[in-house]
């Protein structure tokens, strides 16, 4: 199993997809003028003064939402390999897709608001399916991106984030005794954990929609802010260290410990994986929002990307290089580059992390990061469920299958359980199968759009255009901007 995954990853996330993921991102800066730069503070205030709807949820619900999705596994234990495989230099990687993927998730998101729709429940749905569909016209490949995201974020990627939180626990409470299963021998703290995790995540997912957003609003700034905390005051500690440390990783990032290919391959394969940016998750809770016009929701979600990296990743990587609590075995290969940790600790995984935190706080760093982690990567699943019942929904629109979602809360749930006891390595392996069909396709299809309609090029222009009149209350016209298919901001006018 775990060759077969090797072998769809080594040609989902060849060359190509790096080079498309980072050339994206560029291109988009470019068009849009860096409007991740340019509209930062409007970003904030923009966060900040959002409200809710009977239709739609809030501004900040729905960064928290996909916040959720980029804030994970990816964070803690997604940093830790990108150093473990590719060297410090993968942080620098992680940090140009992160600046550059701004762009694309301001792009995608912008997209998904401009084509959403009301369900039947007169609930916003939204995604790159509804928008590869109304935008290209082309509704087969919006089914292919429909059934590859149910499969990636109902079946592939939960696998990873409960993953990470099974090792946490092991890493804190120990393996425990051991059960044989059909799935092979077990740790039964792992079971125990798994158990735990699906019974809550049962409780939320049949709750809807609205009790995912109210849940994530609370925990995910909540749990961001009390581990940036921690690192900082690490970082503080150690304050003298941190000029050395941003030179490692800068000159890493060219003269790399372990090969420029994977430094760089790392640093994006994690950054796309942490901050999902073009990847189309973003995009379904941005659909969700209340806004009075599409560009106000595109900038705030380029902004989570900054939260997601520069903020929470950034705060990872520091506290592992400044505690040195971490080696550097390049894939692939049996022999330590870099060796400052026991030679059995899991590179693909959250220990990295945990040492480092309680290399400072001993006692403290293990349980804190195996909490930290169970609320990222929950609410990541959280997150997960969320965008493959849209793209049920959009299913449901042509073929009536009343069971499906049922059936996806149910392998959900399921692969929850199985991501909380397996092996790291087929974990991510699979998460990184859903993480690049996606990309694929949903990058493929915005630059599709782009250079057929360039709808969210035209928002972002006539937003700016009546910022500069100074209205006291933004509008949308898509007609007359030219952008054909936009029913539901038609019917609003």
């Amino acid at each position: 199993m775990i060759e077969t995954i090797d072998y769809l990853n080594s040609i989902i996330w060849s060359s190509w997809l790096i080079y498309l993921c980072l050339g994206a991102g560029v291109f988009f800066s470019i068009m849009t003028r860096f409007a991740q730069v340019r509209h930062f503070r409007e970003m904030v205030r923009l966060l900040l003064s959002g409200k809710s709807s009977d239709s739609g949820i809030s501004s900040f619900q729905a960064l928290a939402v996909s916040l959720s999705g980029r804030v994970g596994t990816g964070n803690i234990a997604g940093v830790a390999a990108a150093i473990g495989f590719g060297g410090p230099g993968a942080v620098f990687w992680m940090w140009v897709v992160a600046f550059f993927g701004a762009a694309t998730a301001y792009i995608e998101s912008t997209n998904a608001q401009i084509y959403k729709e009301v369900d039947d429940e007169g609930t916003y749905r939204g995604g790159p399916a509804y928008y590869i569909e109304k935008a290209l016209g082309q509704k087969w490949y919006a089914w292919i991106f429909a059934l590859s995201t149910i499969l990636a974020c109902g079946l592939l990627l939960p696998v990873v984030q409960s993953n990470g939180i099974g090792d946490a626990f092991v890493n804190v409470f120990g393996a425990g005794a051991s059960v044989d299963s059909f799935l092979g021998e077990l740790s039964m703290t792992k079971v125990y954990a798994a158990v735990g995790i699906v019974l809550l995540l049962g409780f939320i997912i049949f709750g809807g929609v609205k009790r995912i957003a109210h849940f994530t609003q609370v925990v995910v700034p909540f749990m961001a802010l009390a581990y940036i905390i921690i690192a900082c005051s690490m970082i503080a500690l150690h304050i003298d260290m941190l000029p050395s440390i941003f030179m490692s990783i800068i000159s890493d990032a060219f003269t790399p410990m372990a090969g420029f290919g994977a430094a760089i391959g790392w640093g994006v394969k994690r950054g796309v994986y942490s901050n999902e940016a073009g990847q189309g998750t973003g995009p379904h809770a941005a659909a969700a929002a209340e806004v009075d016009h599409p560009a106000q929701q595109g900038l705030v979600q380029a902004f989570s990307v900054y939260i997601d990296t520069l903020f929470v990743c950034s705060a990872t990587a520091f506290m592992i290089l400044i505690t040195n609590s971490y080696n550097v075995m390049p894939e692939g290969s049996s022999t330590f580059v870099v060796q400052n940790l026991a030679a059995d600790v899991v590179i693909n995984g959250p220990a990295f992390t945990q040492i480092a935190v309680d290399s400072v706080l001993a006692g403290f760093g293990k349980p804190f990061i195996a909490i930290a982690l169970f609320f990222f990567a929950f609410t990541t699943v959280l997150a997960y469920y969320f965008i493959a019942e849209n793209n049920v929904t959009y299913i449901n629109k042509t073929i009536k299958i009343p069971a499906l979602r049922f059936l996806l809360k149910v392998a959900i749930m399921a692969a929850v359980f199985y991501g909380t006891v397996a092996q790291p390595s087929s974990a991510w392996g699979l998460g990184d199968i859903g993480v690049g069909l996606m990309a694929w396709l949903n990058i493929i299809a915005i630059i599709l759009i782009f250079a057929t309609a360039k709808p969210a090029i035209k928002a972002l222009r006539d937003y700016e255009r009546q910022q500069k009149d100074g209205v006291s209350k933004y509008t949308f016209d898509p007609e007359k901007l030219g952008i054909k298919n936009a029913d539901l901001w038609k019917d609003k006018l």
